[in-house]
């Protein structure tokens, strides 16, 4: 699934992950595929299956 990466930066300032948000900033794609970059996400400390479901995930967001 294809995700804008300003909502992967969105998601971790939500968390209060300030650092990792700005790392991310820099290292991601404008629009992250979660198969693809799903090393680059677990180096943000973030679970693909995060981002797409469970509370307040970006999927909930999305209605995914």
């Amino acid at each position: 699934m294809q995700i804008d990466k300003q909502q992967i930066i969105a998601f971790l300032k939500n968390r209060g992950d300030q650092q990792q948000a700005q790392q991310a900033e820099g290292a991601l794609p404008d629009q992250v595929d979660t198969d693809q970059h799903a090393d680059l996400l677990n180096r943000f400390g973030i679970n693909p299956q995060e981002l797409l479901g469970g509370a307040g995930g970006i999927g909930d967001k999305l209605g995914f």
